[in-house]
């Protein structure tokens, strides 16, 4: 399942409902505005905190559906889609790093990235190997995740998140506790990835950007 473009036609959270001539609505340009996202951006989504870029993120990816208006994927209505369609979607076309990361405290960083893997398929064990190490994480790799830091989480979950197909890879603040040497050095690996896929990439931040060429910035 290909997704080349993503669509949004007066979206806005339910909990932002009657909030409409706010000023953080109304200067929005993203809310209740018309917006396509295209395979092959790069593309900033600028937010201050509270605004919903976590939301937005979730709303596309299929993970939340409590907002007005419509999102269409390569013209089709989201709202339509079933489970099943949604499941070989998030599989073969979009890959999401939430904010919170989502990672198995318990399990090794390596062990994280792995039962991604073993569901995909998608990367050989040196990829995820040389990855660790393009990340300064190798040393890392057999450390449970909940006794790394959140600079070094980030980086496990990247690693994580480019173990699948992907025509869209949305970032929701990836790099908030890199310094700018590993923010250019994860950029560096995302960006190479997406490129190889001739993938779009939609990230969010509130202040410390992903070090990528953005085509277009957007405030939210």
């Amino acid at each position: 399942m290909s997704v080349t473009e993503i669509t949004l036609h007066q979206v806005l959270p339910k909990v932002f409902g009657g909030m409409e001539a706010e000023e953080r609505i109304a200067n929005s340009e993203v809310w209740l505005r018309d917006l396509s996202f295209r395979r092959g951006c790069r593309t900033l989504v600028s937010a201050e905190s509270g605004t919903g870029k976590s939301s937005l993120l979730s709303f596309m990816f299929g993970r939340r559906s409590d907002y007005m208006g419509d999102i269409f994927m390569n013209g089709e209505n989201v709202r339509k889609f079933s489970v099943e369609h949604w499941c070989g979607i998030r599989s073969t076309a979009l890959s999401l790093l939430p904010q919170d990361l989502c990672l198995f405290p318990e399990l090794t960083a390596r062990e994280n990235v792995e039962i991604k893997n073993r569901l995909t398929s998608h990367r050989s064990g040196k990829w995820i190997e040389d990855a660790f190490e393009m990340l300064e994480i190798g040393n890392r790799a057999d450390t449970a995740a909940g006794k790394m830091s959140v600079g070094q989480q980030q980086r496990v979950a990247i690693i994580r998140a480019l173990c699948q197909p992907f025509d869209f890879l949305m970032l929701d603040e990836p790099v908030s506790h890199l310094d700018n040497r590993n923010n250019s050095v994860v950029a560096a690996l995302i960006e190479r990835e997406a490129k190889e896929c001739g993938a779009g990439v939609i990230v969010t931040s509130v202040g410390n950007h992903l070090d990528l060429d953005y085509k277009e910035v957007i405030k939210l």
